[in-house]
């Protein structure tokens, strides 16, 4: 299965669009503050075409939205990354997350909490 691999810009476009819900350009130029408004559009209607946004076109100023969940495109992202740089092993992957981000205890809790998890779900 091909995967979409949304650039960096891509991605921005997509948090903002999933902060927001339906927006329109100017919404989400607005949003991430960056570039200029001709580049938010053209990535937007790029996404279009990759069938990562929907343009409703109704309204005088179009109006997107994200087609795919953010669970599902950081799925993808995850399993392609761990697939490319990984060989596969998620264990090599957490642990290099987990050399480069100090986490709080809370956040070492939760991790600890979705492993024992899983390992219950296996059994």
């Amino acid at each position: 299965m091909t995967r979409i691999r949304p650039t960096p810009g891509e991605w921005e476009i997509l948090q903002a669009l999933w902060k927001l819900g339906p927006a329109t350009v100017r919404a989400v130029h607005e949003e991430i503050g960056a570039g200029h408004y001709n580049t938010t559009l053209k990535l937007m209607q790029i996404l279009a075409e990759k069938g990562l946004v929907v343009r409703d076109e109704e309204a005088r100023a179009h109006v997107y939205k994200a087609a795919v969940g953010r669970e599902a495109l950081q799925g993808d992202a995850v399993e392609d990354v761990l697939e490319r740089v990984f060989g596969g092993s998620a264990a090599e992957l957490m642990q290099r997350a987990l050399e480069r981000r100090k986490l709080k205890k809370r956040e070492l809790e939760e991790l600890r909490r979705m492993i024992d998890s899983f390992e219950g779900k296996k059994s």
